[in-house]
């Protein structure tokens, strides 16, 4: 028996994966690519989600996840969700996001798309934050730790924690534009400069748009980029060292092989217990 390495991905599992990706894109994007007002775009993720879901179930009946990959993605997931919450939230302060990199970054951009998806889920279950927006959060988590794979895996020591520094900020820029998106065409309504123009030129509304983000971003990007890249600085050597060790004991990059003992290997066995 063997434990198939979790930081590959299978043909199936990309298909999946890049399906998920294309349908939850466009529930981000549809104010730039429609010229008529869509009452609930979130129709969008309910095509998604079960594609989300097929990405785990080929990765369990593949072998790509096996028992103790599960176990271990169930875990992470616990302790990211926890996270987030100890976080102030209000100016995008939230802890929970050094911990989704770094993990992520230790077992992979398969695992880590699901261990984001399934920790904003479980957080919005545990702080009661469920709605609308649920669905945008959690493809921008998942997008985030899979982006994780972007960075060579043979970069180690300070260069590591330098590239990891500069993905968390671009990530807490991209989580920003991400949930502003899914805010933009509804909050300001259509008397505003920096509305949503339904039938206007792509330009315009994208003018409007980025007018928009950077206005809000003083408030929650910047403190969110500098929090987690912090956090990364001060506990990234440990904490990766720690998902590293665990990530060998659990054997997900060396098979795992059982086989009958020969005759000498039982007898040394017998005698090594006695001593």
């Amino acid at each position: 028996m063997k434990t198939k390495n979790i930081l590959t991905f299978s043909k199936a599992h990309f298909v999946a994966l890049t399906a998920t990706s294309l349908i939850g894109a466009l529930g981000f994007l549809w104010p730039f690519l429609i010229s008529t007002q869509v009452a609930h775009p979130q129709w969008i993720f309910l095509c998604a989600t079960p594609l989300a879901l097929a990405i785990f179930l080929i990765s369990v009946s593949n072998g790509a996840l096996d028992a103790k990959s599960v176990a271990l993605l169930a875990l992470l997931s616990a302790l990211v969700a926890a996270l987030r919450p100890l976080g102030t939230g209000a100016v995008g302060i939230e802890p929970m996001w050094f911990l989704l990199i770094l993990s992520a970054r230790v077992f992979g951009p398969s695992f880590g798309f699901l261990l984001g998806a399934l920790s904003m889920l479980l957080s919005a279950l545990i702080t009661g934050g469920t709605g609308p927006w649920l669905a945008y959060q959690c493809f921008a988590a998942a997008w985030i730790a899979l982006g994780v794979g972007l960075i060579p895996r043979r970069v180690r020591g300070s260069l590591e924690i330098t590239a990891l520094v500069g993905y968390a900020i671009l990530a807490a820029e991209f989580f920003g534009i991400a949930m502003d998106l899914q805010f933009w065409p509804w909050y300001l309504g259509v008397d505003s400069q920096l509305s949503f123009s339904v039938g206007a030129p792509l330009t315009e509304n994208l003018s409007n748009f980025m007018s928009y983000h950077f206005l809000s971003a003083l408030a929650w990007d910047i403190p969110r980029a500098i929090f987690t890249s912090v956090l990364i600085v001060i506990t990234g050597k440990p904490v990766l060292g720690a998902l590293r060790r665990a990530h060998t004991r659990a054997a997900f990059l060396s098979p795992i092989e059982f086989r009958n003992l020969t005759a000498n290997e039982r007898a040394m066995g017998k005698m090594a217990a006695k001593q």
